[in-house]
């Protein structure tokens, strides 16, 4: 199994009104993309000095389906929308 993690720093502009349009989209990707096995989205509470806005957690079988997540013409949708909005990103992807 392939986890797939990103976090995300939002731009001030419209923050939460972003970070729940942002929230909604990533979720409606589970039910769009066969390959996308589970995803859980948290918004930061503790908007501490080290804290990003948000986090995807995501899951697939194997990194092909990764793959065809990253490709899928639902999720580069959702890409484009959050590169508006944010002003960083870390990602990390590892096998279990």
């Amino acid at each position: 199994m392939v986890v797939h993690i990103v976090m995300f720093s939002f731009k001030e502009e419209n923050r939460d009104e972003n970070l729940q349009k942002a929230k909604v989209l990533l979720e409606a990707l589970v039910e769009k993309i066969e390959a996308l096995k589970s995803m859980e989205v948290g918004l930061d509470f503790m908007h501490s000095e080290r804290s990003f806005d948000l986090v995807l957690t995501s899951k697939f079988d194997d990194k092909e389906g990764l793959s065809v997540y990253a490709t899928h013409p639902a999720h580069l949708e959702v890409v484009s929308f959050i590169k508006e909005v944010t002003e960083g990103a870390k990602v990390v992807d590892y096998e279990i």
